[in-house]
């Protein structure tokens, strides 16, 4: 698994790409890239990049480990 050196959601950049998106969740980047593809996903595309919004993707999160953010 990969491990992420983040400890706090306030330590994140505004946006977080599959590389990070991996670390965060402990998958592999491939696995990233289809999350990121998925239908409820809060990616969103900026050219030719995906991108997650920090504060959607803690939500997501949240909402994936029945949180309340």
């Amino acid at each position: 698994m990969k491990r992420s050196d983040y400890t706090d959601y306030d330590q994140l950049p505004l946006f977080l790409n599959a590389e990070m998106a991996a670390k965060l969740l402990g998958i592999s980047l491939s696995s990233a890239y289809e999350l990121m593809h998925e239908e409820g996903f809060p990616a969103l595309r900026i050219g030719n990049r995906i991108v997650v919004p920090k504060e959607k993707f803690c939500r997501w999160v949240d909402r994936q480990t029945g949180g309340a953010r």
